[in-house]
């Protein structure tokens, strides 16, 4: 084969598949609502069967679940019967993924399932199938052709079935309003999980958190600045809100403006009032960022009512390495 007849024949499986998955767009309909509804509801597990391929994709689609806010676990079929069938519990919703609905290994297990009484949600290219005449919810995902010359290797039916798996999970986890908050909470690790924390797991609180009233002695406010070592005070008034922050660099020009007699000020007289501020539920992303465009190394964290609950260092959110 030549340079360009490489490129061609990648080029040619990409735009197959792309055209299946393209075509399960017109597959969205009543029956796609009904099986998100029933996973909607579903108080115990998902459970996914899939031989093959089809298993591959199946263990993607309960990964894609649980991650979700659903859920979710992948139970080989062939496994089933030696034991594993006692993954399968009562108030269960069992997907199955068999392209051809035929499947031997998991038309052996419908027997069991029915006896439970857990719904079957089938993703297939055969809707008239044996599997499909014993499911409750079928959801097509046919294709007019496989990627390789002689159709033979599941491709396009493989990426049409993922795609599907998708789909439904998205739609679970908006229908159960799964928010971002909640996706950051089961992806603590990694480069995602870095993205999502929040301010509240990194901040300095309580009696680490610096604080003086406005009617403190500037002695008094760099006593305060120099124990809790974050270069800065919050200065509160004596309902715990926030009126303004001294910093390292306040303290310079403070010096450069009143000499020798600076210390004899109060905090009130000297501190930045209207500071930049962030909540505990903010990411803590969003501070880096704030703290980046403002050249400054913290920030007050507020709570309901302007009191101060925290503060967020510049190097708290460099001991995360998300930068």
């Amino acid at each position: 084969m030549t340079k360009e007849d490489i490129i061609r024949a990648g080029r040619d499986v990409l735009d197959v598949e792309a055209r299946a998955v393209a075509r399960l767009r017109e597959n969205i309909g009543e029956p796609f609502v009904r099986a998100v509804n029933l996973l909607y509801r579903t108080k115990t597990r998902v459970i996914i069967l899939g031989m093959g391929k089809s298993g591959l994709v199946g263990r993607k689609i309960a990964a894609t679940l649980a991650s979700c806010g659903t859920p979710a676990i992948f139970v080989h079929p062939a496994e089933a019967g030696h034991g594993d069938l006692g993954m399968i519990l009562e108030g269960d919703v069992v997907i199955a993924v068999s392209y051809s609905g035929e499947t031997r290994e998991i038309i052996d297990l419908l027997g069991y399932i029915k006896r439970l009484g857990v719904k079957l949600i089938l993703i297939t290219g055969a809707p008239r199938s044996h599997i499909a005449r014993y499911s409750d919810i079928v959801l097509e995902a046919r294709v007019s052709k496989e990627a390789d010359p002689d159709g033979l290797v599941p491709t396009a039916s493989s990426t049409a079935a993922l795609a599907l798996g998708d789909a439904l999970a998205i739609a679970v986890m908006k229908r159960k309003g799964f928010t971002e908050r909640d996706f950051a909470s089961v992806h603590p690790k990694g480069a995602l999980g870095k993205r999502l924390l929040r301010i509240e797991t990194l901040m300095h609180k309580g009696r680490a958190v610096p604080r003086v009233g406005p009617s403190a002695l500037m002695s008094e406010a760099i006593e305060e600045m120099t124990a809790k070592k974050l270069g800065m005070t919050s200065v509160v008034d004596e309902a715990g809100r926030l009126a303004g922050v001294i910093t390292d660099g306040d303290l310079r020009r403070m010096i450069r403006k009143h000499g020798a007699t600076l210390l004899s000020r109060t905090a009130g007289e000297c501190m930045t009032t209207g500071p930049l501020t962030v909540t505990r539920t903010d990411l803590a992303a969003e501070a880096l960022n704030v703290m980046e465009q403002n050249r400054i190394t913290s920030l007050v964290v507020l709570a309901a009512g302007g009191k101060v609950e925290g503060i967020i260092h510049l190097h708290d959110l460099w001991r995360t390495e998300m930068f």
